[in-house]
Formats: structure tokens, sequence, C-alpha cells
């Protein structure tokens, strides 16, 4: 009877295993075709890789030569939504995540994607890719450079036609790139006309030539446009928008340049800019640059120096001006950081705040636009609309850039894509 138990027991044990051993196979038998099915279908591929972030896409670019092509063609590049979102911001070639507690890697620590003995710097962030050149040494040998931080692909843009006489007297050198608008990237060139081309310029202005190079073509174009500016006239902080490149304006009359009708056109500033007289003798506003499709210009309220106030004005988008999108009330920044407060040498002066004026960012949603200010020692994120704040970065160990000025033209906003060029 025992014996009879133990053998019925052994059976029904065997069968057990041998149903585990049928499952097994056949869930492996569905995996395999389940992979085969998902990696043959080009469709239903893209539709899950779109979805992961850029760190795994990049690392997915790696298993085949199929997967790189599909990942690297421009349909994929324009359905990958989790591209184009601006996690952080460089200043000089530091990178500042927006969110304090990202661990993520950098970007890149050093700029030396090419061997360039007077080093490389920031010029320009472009929705994604930087404009980069030279960091030392004179105009005439400034070498320029296109740089994907996200890829980590470059180009060498050729040196602008004309020889030392141009290069030498170059004012602007912009990017214009986007997706979908500008797939092609495109750097344009302002530099100052030769003395015989003068004839009809006004004495306190220079006169300025256009070129373009296409990234298209891999030529330089000089254009048929001309125009004047007065002399102290700057021309830095380009900003791409909508086919147009914009530049911080430094005169009551701002100006952008439309790429696509390679024309001058004026922006008129907000009135209340206007009433302080503008940006004479090559002053800047607080800040001036693009997101999320929208260009913003930074400016301080002084009605009294006890109060701090920032406007950040917008422009309208028939480009016929800015309006006043928000009146951002800091009071209650300096009672948390009271090291930004100073006095003038004359005790009987009002004190002063001391800070700069890094970006303006906007989310999806109205409620997750917020801006970025350093004061000395720190770089702080203020919500425009709840009015929260918050340190996301100590500059205290960096003795370069933690107490000196360091200029909205040297902050650069990190644009995750995959564009490739």
């Amino acid at each position: 009877m025992v014996n009879t138990r133990a053998k019925v027991q052994k059976i029904q044990n065997t069968m057990k295993l041998c149903f585990m051993e049928a499952a097994m196979a056949d869930s492996t038998q569905l995996t395999t075709q389940s992979r085969a099915l998902i990696g043959s279908n080009d469709e239903l591929l893209i539709e899950i890789l779109r979805r992961l972030p850029v760190t795994s896409v990049l690392r997915f670019k790696s298993v085949s030569k199929h997967w790189r092509s599909l990942l690297s063609h421009r349909r994929f590049t324009l359905l990958y939504k989790n591209a184009s979102s601006s996690p952080g911001l460089f200043v000089r070639n530091l990178y500042i995540p927006f969110n304090n507690e990202d661990r993520s890697t950098p970007p890149f620590r050093k700029l030396d994607f090419y061997h360039d003995p007077s080093g490389i710097r920031i010029v320009q962030s472009c929705n994604g890719l930087l404009l980069c050149c030279s960091d030392r040494g004179h105009v005439r040998a400034r070498k320029y450079y296109i740089f994907n931080p996200t890829t980590k692909q470059f180009a060498l843009v050729p040196s602008v036609p004309g020889g030392m006489d141009v290069r030498k007297t170059i004012r602007f050198m912009g990017l214009a790139f986007h997706q979908t608008d500008c797939v092609h990237y495109k750097v344009v060139c302002f530099h100052r006309a030769k003395p015989d081309e003068y004839l009809f310029a006004k004495p306190d202005e220079d006169l300025f030539r256009i070129q373009i190079y296409s990234s298209e073509t891999g030529k330089w174009k000089i254009s048929d446009q001309s125009f004047s500016a007065p002399y102290y006239t700057s021309f830095s902080s380009g900003v791409y928008l909508n086919h147009a490149l914009y530049w911080a304006p430094s005169c009551v009359s701002a100006s952008y340049f439309k790429l696509d009708t390679e024309e001058i056109q004026s922006l008129p500033l907000p009135v209340a800019v206007a009433s302080f007289g503008g940006y004479r003798d090559g002053a800047m506003p607080l800040y001036f640059g693009e997101s999320q499709g929208h260009l913003h210009l930074g400016e301080r309220v002084d009605r009294f120096e006890s109060h701090l106030q920032l406007n950040v004005y917008e422009m309208l988008n028939d480009h016929s001006g800015l309006f006043l999108k928000y009146g951002v009330e800091l009071d209650e920044v300096p009672i948390a950081y009271p090291e930004m407060i100073h006095s003038y040498l004359d005790p009987s002066s009002p004190y002063y705040y001391k800070f700069e004026f890094f970006d303006v960012v906007r989310g999806e949603e109205e409620e997750e636009m917020f801006i970025v200010i350093k004061i000395p020692g720190k770089i702080i994120r203020y919500n425009v609309v709840d009015k929260s704040f918050k340190q996301i970065f100590d500059l205290s160990h960096l003795h370069d850039i933690s107490y000196g000025r360091i200029g909205h033209s040297e902050v650069h906003r990190y644009i995750e894509t995959l564009a490739s060029f």
C-alpha cells in the first residue's frame, strides 16, 4: 500500500514537472516570436521606442545597423516627443539641471569634441544644437562649430568667404535650426562693409553685409541685403524663432533678420522699456530669449530700490511688438537669501539687490513657467505662477563664477534632441 502511494505521488510530481517544462517552453517560444515580430515591424518598434527617454534611445542605436538607421531617420526624430525638452542650462561650459534632484550624467564635462588650441566656448543654443567657437585669439582666426550635446555629433563651419579682411570685422554669428521649419541649419554672419561702401552710411553708423551658410548646400551665400546701425549696437545673444534671427536690443529700435526674405525688420519695444530710453550706449536687457516657441524679454522695474520686481514681456504673434506677460514680484527671495542685499558706499543711500537674470522656461502648462536667477554663490529657480522658489545649484565652491558677473550671453539652454546633420 505504501509502495503504491509512493508510486502515485512520484507519477504526479513527474506530470507536474512535465507540464511546467512544457509551459516554460511555450512561453519562451512565445517570447521569441514576440521579439521577432517587434524587431521586424518598424511601425510597432517606433511606437515603443518613441516613448523611452533619450538615453535609452541612444543606447538602442547600437543594437543593429537597422535600428541605428531607423532611430536616426528624420521621421522618428519628428515623432519622438521626449526630445526637445529642456532639463537644464549651461553656465559657460558648466551644466546645471533645473531639477537639483536630477542625478543624470551631464551632457559633457568640457567642450573637447574637437582639438582647438584656443579652446572652445558656446556662442548660442538653438533647439538642441550649439553654435560654438574658439575661445581665445583674434576673431579673424576663430573657428566655428555646430555641436549636438545629446548625440555628440559635431561639424566644422567653413570660414566666411572674403579672407582676413572680412573675418576680422565679424560682429555677429547666429544659428538658425528647428526640426520642422529649418531642418538644415543655417549660420548667419554680419560683418562690417568695406570702407569704399560707406558712401550712404551716417557718420555715427556702421554698414553691415550679410552672409548665410546652409548645411544643405555646404556653402556660404552673400546676401544682396545690407543695413546700417549705430556703431555701439550689440548683436550678441542671437535667438532663432519662426524663420527669423533676433538679437538682444541695445537701442530703442530693436531689429531681427528674416531668413526667408533676407530682410532686416524692426521690432518695437514695450512702451515701459522705451520710456527709460531703451538700451542706449550698448546696455542690454536683463534677459532676451525663447522658450516653447515664445520670445521673451526680461527687464527690471526700478520704481524704488527696496522693491524687487521683474517684468517678463512676450512677443506678439504678428511681430508688432511685445506685451507684458508677467510682473514677477521677488521681494520674498532676499528674505530667504540676504546675501543678495547690498549697500551703496553712501550709508544714507538705499540698498540694492545683486542678481542676474538667466532664463525664462515655459512648460506645457501655464503653471509650469519659471525663471532662473543667479545671486552671489547660488542659482535660484522661481515659479512665476505659484511664487515658490528653491536653490538648484551651489556656486560657492566655483570661485571663478561664484561671485563675479557672468552675463546672459554666457548662459545657454540645453535642449535634448536626436536631430542629426
